[in-house]
């Protein structure tokens, strides 16, 4: 049963709606602990940890530790994961470094919802592997490189990704404060990619046509205040879409659950609050009667596309609704790790374990 109180966005989403999408996503689970796209499909460490973290804002707690669980197995000695696993075995053996680091995300919000400082210690040891990996990777200006294949790491760093590490970077280190264990070279690695994320744009590989190239900066917290809103102004026009949510990429009518949930979460982010509750409303379209969420909507001939109903965009409404509804501990997951690192700095989190 769920522990403690479940997020209620009210008009768009109740407690008990939000605990249909979680158990949809629990119902994808595999025996030892991975969480794939859907029943039968991959499974990546990145979006594996987003559906862990919103088992743990519904209070399914044994599944969140089941899939965490399974990010500590399958993590090689370098402290990298393959980047696709199916069926429990290695379908690409490439490295990306954002799907690595995101589980300092995941760790810290399963501490800053649950309390539980014994668990995230178990983990730190996975956490540090994968977070020293990440910034070993770090290019002279500041950039962080996003493929390793093999030996061989693509001298290549991109917006989106960048950004993702950047506040994964940044949950780490309030892990490090929270567990005792500072690493001041983690500090310094993060300024400087956020330094170049604000920066320094010609040290990446821009994807302008993907809206996440646009709000993620935001959703990262590399960018806010007036940068934030700036950022976000600059195309809103060309990405969100009426009342049905916003693009995925900008020359396609094609509007996409996961994407929509983000910058929902990145409005959030900027206080304007309004916006992101109207965008989270937009995309409940994509809701299926059990609770589980279409991919996106082809708006040009209503077809739902991909055909396939994700955990990771159901995990995004989740998320949504947990940092508009102020509800968990972790609400403030993408709102609370912003500033640059500055010694002393803390985000206080309950204490149970």
């Amino acid at each position: 049963m769920p522990a403690g109180e479940l997020p209620s966005v009210p008009s768009i989403l109740t407690r008990r709606q939000i605990l249909q999408t979680a158990q949809s996503i629990a119902a994808a689970q595999e025996a030892d602990g991975a969480l794939p796209w859907f029943t039968g499909g991959h499974t990546d460490p990145w979006d594996h940890i987003e559906s862990a973290m919103a088992l743990t804002v519904a209070g399914l707690r044994d599944e969140a530790v089941a899939a965490y669980t399974w990010s500590a197995r399958t993590q090689r000695p370098d402290g990298s994961w393959p980047m696709q696993f199916r069926d429990g075995e290695i379908e690409d053996a490439a490295t990306d470094m954002n799907f690595c680091a995101y589980i300092a995300t995941g760790v810290w919000h399963y501490l800053a919802v649950t309390g539980d400082t014994a668990f995230a210690a178990d983990l730190w040891p996975v956490v540090t592997a994968a977070i020293d990996l990440v910034v070993a990777t770090q290019g002279d200006h500041g950039e962080i490189y996003w493929l390793r294949d093999g030996a061989n790491v693509l001298p290549e760093a991109l917006v989106t990704g960048s950004a993702s590490m950047y506040h994964s970077i940044g949950a780490a280190l309030e892990l490090a404060r929270r567990l005792g264990d500072p690493h001041p070279e983690w500090e310094i690695a993060r300024n400087r990619l956020g330094t170049a994320l604000r920066e320094h744009p010609e040290v990446f590989t821009h994807k302008d046509r993907y809206s996440m190239d646009w709000y993620y900066p935001v959703l990262g917290g590399a960018l806010r205040g007036r940068a934030g809103h700036a950022r976000i102004a600059e195309r809103w026009d060309t990405f969100v879409v009426g009342n049905i949510g916003i693009r995925c990429v900008s020359d396609r009518p094609w509007v996409t659950g996961a994407e929509t949930c983000e910058l929902v979460l990145a409005l959030d982010a900027l206080g304007d609050h309004d916006r992101a509750r109207q965008l989270l409303a937009s995309m409940q379209h994509l809701r299926e009667t059990d609770g589980s969420y279409w991919t996106g909507l082809v708006y040009a001939d209503g077809k739902r596309w991909p055909v396939e109903r994700t955990t990771w965009t159901g995990a995004a409404v989740i998320l949504a609704a947990d940092a508009l509804s102020r509800t968990t501990g972790g609400n403030g997951i993408f709102r609370d790790l912003a500033a640059d690192a500055v010694p002393g700095h803390s985000v206080p989190v309950p204490v149970t374990g």
